[in-house]
């Protein structure tokens, strides 16, 4: 669900944190080229993240969700030659990523990734002119066509409402940054439907929500030069997004997840030009400024996040 991602993904933890609190980082573009790292926090607890385990390639640019307490994440597509490619891991237990198939189109640019949490679902939204794939988290296999996005473009990142079932697409990059926000139902295959507009156009935010409490959220991007505006909307509500804060600094390739209904969201920060290693925390039913939360191992833009 809650995403990330990159289109930004995720999908989180019940209640109470304990081994519910993990999110990873998976892949990304380091100033060296594509990497296969992944790493690991612990969401209700600042520091540094830790190592994980490997991708089964070295890719950046792609989306990334989970089935929450179930355990299981998954990433998919990228933005280089193994745009088709999906890898999952148990979020739980450290190790490298396995194959679990193909989406239906090897198309390059930044894939979203969003789930409706143990009901299993995954999505991916690219590049493919409006593509829109769907998984069944549990079950390795090739991804099926879900429908179109209402606008074409890549960039985007996603967040949902958990077993609500309503998934959201914010900003991208359609021939220059949109400020378009989507959402679907996510049992239900289908196209995209409007939902309203971010504050500012941009492309490649980080996405978060809190689950079923109803609030997705999106930090920075790129609009014509790096932002750091933060804005929210009510997942179940269609309507224009609303300032929640700002990040740090102005960053333009940021990756969200969050620990669900426990109200962290975390927000990787980097750019294209400089990439970043820091991380960065809010609280999801209040508004304000982020908070420093710790570093990567690695810095890097253009990887996704989720958590169990």
């Amino acid at each position: 669900m809650l995403g990330a991602s990159k289109l930004a993904l995720m999908v989180n933890p019940v209640a109470g944190g304990g081994s519910n609190e993990r999110g990873i980082f998976m892949g990304g573009y380091p100033s060296t080229g594509p990497t296969n790292v992944i790493e690991y926090i612990t969401i209700n607890s600042a520091g540094n993240a830790t190592d994980f385990g490997d991708l089964t390639f070295a890719r950046n640019g792609l989306g990334a969700c989970s089935n929450a307490t179930n355990e299981r994440g998954v990433a998919g597509g990228g933005d280089n030659s193994y745009a088709n490619l999906i890898d999952y891991v148990t979020i739980n237990a450290t190790g490298n990523a396995t194959d679990f198939g193909d989406l239906t189109a090897s198309v390059t640019g930044e894939h979203a990734g969003f789930s409706n949490d143990t009901n299993e679902r995954g999505i991916f939204a690219g590049k493919s002119g409006m593509n829109i794939d769907y998984v069944t988290i549990n079950s390795a296999g090739n991804a099926t066509d879900f429908g179109n996005a209402t606008v074409s473009r890549g960039h985007a990142h996603g967040a949902s409402n958990s077993t609500n079932e309503r998934g959201v697409m914010g900003g991208g990059y359609s021939g220059g940054a949109v400020n378009t926000i989507d959402y679907v139902t996510i049992n239900s295959a289908g196209n995209a439907t409007d939902f309203g507009d971010l504050t500012v156009s941009r492309y490649a935010p980080g996405a978060l929500s809190n689950g079923l409490n109803e609030r997705a959220v999106f930090g920075c991007g790129y609009s014509g030069g790096s932002v750091n505006t933060i804005d929210y909307v009510t997942i179940n509500s269609a309507g224009n997004a609303t300032d929640f804060g700002d990040t740090s600094s102005a960053q333009d390739s940021s990756t969200g997840l969050s620990n669900r209904e426990n109200e962290r969201g975390i927000f990787q920060i980097g750019t294209y030009q400089t990439v970043g290693d820091t991380l960065e925390y809010i609280t999801i039913n209040s508004t304000g400024n982020t908070t420093d939360f710790g570093d990567l191992i690695i810095a890097k833009s253009s990887m996704d996040g989720t958590s169990n």
